[in-house]
């Protein structure tokens, strides 16, 4: 009921700041992260939780990656000012069914990979 032809554009523009927030920070994680894992002494060999943490990265970043293709769509339609409500709909309809449980999927990783990275487990200690 809250919803309508009427308020939907403002609602869309307001979320927009939001939708280019995640954009644009996902970006930036992914360089830094790699930027970390070369310029880091850590050997992942000897880190398990490192190694884990980054297969978890780059397992679902190439799905996000295509998320944000949509991501940039929607951004860009809202922002031009000159849209109509079905179209956005239509696209944020198209990128929450498009890999329908990825989203759920997505936030159990990153929530392991914020257990890794305080636990640490799986780290082999030298033997001297």
């Amino acid at each position: 009921d809250y919803l309508n032809d009427q308020n939907l554009s403002a609602v869309l523009t307001s979320i927009n700041p939001a939708v280019m927030t995640t954009f644009v920070l996902f970006i930036v994680f992914l360089i830094f992260y790699f930027l970390f894992l070369f310029t880091s002494k850590l050997n992942l060999r000897k880190n398990g939780w490192l190694f884990i943490i980054t297969v978890l990265v780059m397992i679902t970043a190439p799905f996000e990656i295509y998320l944000m293709t949509i991501d940039y769509h929607i951004f860009s339609l809202v922002d031009q000012g000159r849209f109509s409500n079905g179209e956005v709909l239509n696209l944020i309809i198209k990128r929450l069914t498009l890999l329908s449980s990825f989203s759920l999927i997505e936030l159990l990783c990153y929530g392991a990979i914020i257990f890794l990275a305080i636990f640490k487990p799986l780290t082999r200690e030298e033997l001297k």
